[in-house]
């Protein structure tokens, strides 16, 4: 399906679709943090049940989110509104994601020869074109996302007292710097995790958008032959949804490993947060009758991801606690996919058609 779009229209649509869907999905993004962190048994549960602590800050390291759209891209260059200004900083690694996505799609397909035997068929599959395509993007956007993602989740794990009116503030900054304190001294730790993202990002993408393209193909083509295809936006953004949520389902569950490995890098590139506040926490297991000591080691080793690489990380996870640790938030993962990735894509093409047809529609009456 190919669309007369500038790579302004790409990106603009790109960042306004990040924008809608970051703020919906983020308290799940949160849990599904707190639930993959080593620390997860001690924070937030007791007595094997999960207690208000898990829910609470949900919130926390928004801020980071927009830390990562502030820098960086010129509006100059693309001289748009006011309003657009705005959009395309909203989320610039998903606006450099699209826009390297859609450019290396169509070079992609223009360089493409078909099989002498048959015209009509192309010599690579399309789905391996758009594997490529995403993965590029994906290096792209991973470079500029990995320090927002990595502050965001040492901020989501920030504990607050429960007497704290700020915890649950939606847009409260604290969290956020608290975290950010911790790479004062070393900022480089921000970028420790941009092989792990990169490692979760490819497959998780590689698998998604081959199967979306597929999905969305095949919807048209039923409503073709049917002939109840309308080309409305509100189709456009329906059939998107769709083929978007069962694809980012799928391929989020295939790859709730790698990103549990992931989370635990992103979690230890902080570090110890201090000998006064492991003694805080060591006096604080003890009084509820535990072996503090071996516990936070047990975390500390669950959660080494440093120098040690995601393999490794990956493999004291299966030994600690087993297959069902390395699917820890799966489930959660799945379904915060299914609804961000629906929202994501089909306001994407929503708003990609609707810039289009605006362009169009003024360039035609320039003309006329």
């Amino acid at each position: 399906m190919s669309f007369n779009n500038t790579n302004t229209d790409i990106l603009i649509a790109g960042a306004f679709a990040a924008f809608t869907v970051d703020f919906l999905v983020y308290p799940l993004d949160t849990i599904k943090t707190r639930i993959q962190s080593p620390d997860y048994r001690r924070l937030y549960t007791t007595n094997g049940a999960v207690n208000r602590s898990l829910f609470r800050g949900l919130y926390q390291g928004i801020g980071s989110v927009v830390l990562a759209t502030l820098p960086s891209c010129n509006p100059a260059l693309f001289n748009p509104s006011a309003f657009t200004r705005i959009l395309i900083k909203a989320n610039l690694p998903a606006g450099a994601f699209f826009t390297t996505y859609e450019s290396t799609k169509t070079f992609l397909h223009t360089i493409n020869p078909s099989l002498p035997s048959s015209p009509a068929t192309p010599l690579i599959p399309l789905p391996i074109l758009h594997a490529t395509a995403s993965s590029t993007g994906e290096l792209v956007s991973c470079f500029i996302l990995t320090p927002a993602e990595v502050l965001k989740q040492n901020a989501q794990m920030v504990v607050r007292g429960s007497s704290s009116s700020s915890s649950t503030h939606a847009f409260d900054g604290h969290a956020t710097r608290q975290a950010f304190n911790k790479f004062r001294n070393n900022p480089s730790q921000l970028w420790r995790g941009y092989t792990a993202l990169v490692s979760r990002n490819l497959p998780f993408t590689a698998m998604q958008f081959p199967l979306f393209e597929f999905l969305r193909t095949q919807i048209y083509r039923y409503r073709d032959g049917k002939g109840s295809r309308t080309n409305t936006l509100l189709e456009t953004g329906v059939v998107t949804a769709m083929s978007a949520g069962s694809a980012g389902t799928l391929a989020a569950v295939a790859t709730t490993p790698i990103d549990v490995v992931k989370t635990r890098i992103m979690l230890a590139a902080a570090g110890d947060s201090g000998e006064g506040q492991r003694e805080k926490v060591i006096n604080e297991m003890q009084a509820q009758g535990k072996d503090a000591k071996a516990e936070i080691e047990k975390a500390q080793r669950a959660a080494r991801g440093g120098k040690a690489g995601g393999l490794a990380v990956g493999k004291e996870i299966l030994r600690t606690e087993g297959v069902k640790g390395l699917f820890r938030g799966g489930a959660l993962r799945g379904a915060w996919t299914a609804l961000g990735s629906g929202l994501y894509l089909g306001v994407y093409e929503s708003g990609r058609r609707f810039l289009e047809r605006r362009r169009v529609g003024d360039e035609g009456l320039a003309a006329y």
